[in-house]
């Protein structure tokens, strides 16, 4: 229950949607910047929660998909190419997957692949956009690494905490991603 506290520590609002200009095209910066809003680690642990939760397939296909799209995303971005919607997609993203853990509904495995594709992509455009105007790639890595890790966090938890307690956290995303929505 130690990470109850984390994830309402990610809902205040100076943490929030922190999709501005990056200083520099590092690894370190690319690395360091989701752990600076909430949107991106409420999501990122969901889909881990999502996948444990799930199991079999969804514990490497989830992930991969998230990250593969987020890059993509990033592609899009940073080359200029328009993308409707991103930021309700970003808040989307947060409260459809606390909600599938918190109900814990049995969802088609391509079913959340191509959520997981589409959040994925919505995340990585809002940075690839916004990202530095030197060193992107690295910069990527950076994130896509940080972001990997945030999914092993998630599936970590899942598989360390019980069923109820998963839920629990599932709700508790749901809930934040709302308040984040509410907020904007």
């Amino acid at each position: 229950m130690r990470s109850i506290p984390i994830l309402l520590a990610t809902l205040l609002p100076s943490a929030a949607l922190a999709h501005t200009g990056h200083e520099s095209g590092s690894f370190v910066s690319g690395f360091n910047h989701p752990f600076s809003s909430a949107d991106h680690m409420l999501a990122m642990v969901a889909l881990g929660l999502l996948a444990a939760q799930t199991g079999g397939r969804a514990l490497w296909a989830l992930p991969l998909i998230f990250v593969g799209a987020m890059l993509f995303g990033g592609a899009l971005g940073a080359a200029g190419v328009g993308l409707p919607i991103v930021e309700p997609t970003i808040l989307a993203s947060c409260i459809v997957l606390g909600a599938l853990v918190a109900m814990a509904v049995r969802v088609p495995l391509s079913v959340m692949l191509s959520a997981a594709a589409v959040f994925g992509t919505a995340h990585g455009w809002a940075h690839g956009a916004e990202g530095p105007a030197n060193g992107i790639m690295i910069y990527a890595a950076g994130f896509a690494a940080a972001t990997a890790m945030l999914h092993g966090l998630g599936i970590a938890m899942g598989k360390a905490i019980s069923a109820t307690a998963i839920r629990a956290a599932g709700l508790l995303t749901a809930i934040g991603g709302t308040a984040l929505a509410v907020a904007g």
